[in-house]
């Protein structure tokens, strides 16, 4: 699974890459995890699977959500203090939601 983290320059947001990557190899699991800015999701043919949205661009996030719509990935808001998650396992978490509403929505009827 491919996630991008998306916060306004980058720097905070390859530290939440950095935890969370970590936190997947604890877990078994192997995740490509990116930093990068908004412009990305829009630009890249393939941004990710899930883009993780910094708390501080909670008022982008529709747009955010529009762009990773276009290349068939969700876009999820960090919470207020995501940078406390000094593990990651806490955004793992919010990855792996994302990813299991992603298999509902799709699954057909």
């Amino acid at each position: 699974m491919k996630i991008l983290v998306v916060c306004g320059a980058g720097a905070s947001s390859t530290f939440v890459a950095q935890r969370l990557r970590q936190a997947a190899q604890r877990e078994g699991t192997e995740l490509l995890v990116r930093a990068g800015a908004p412009g990305m999701v829009a630009m890249e043919a393939d941004a990710g699977d899930v883009v993780l949205v910094g708390p501080h661009l909670a008022s982008a996030l529709s747009d955010i959500e529009r762009d990773a719509a276009t290349r068939q990935a969700r876009a999820v808001l960090l919470p207020e203090d995501v940078f406390g998650d000094r593990d990651g396992t806490r955004t793992f978490a919010l990855v792996k939601a994302a990813a299991a509403a992603d298999r509902i929505e799709r699954t057909p009827r």
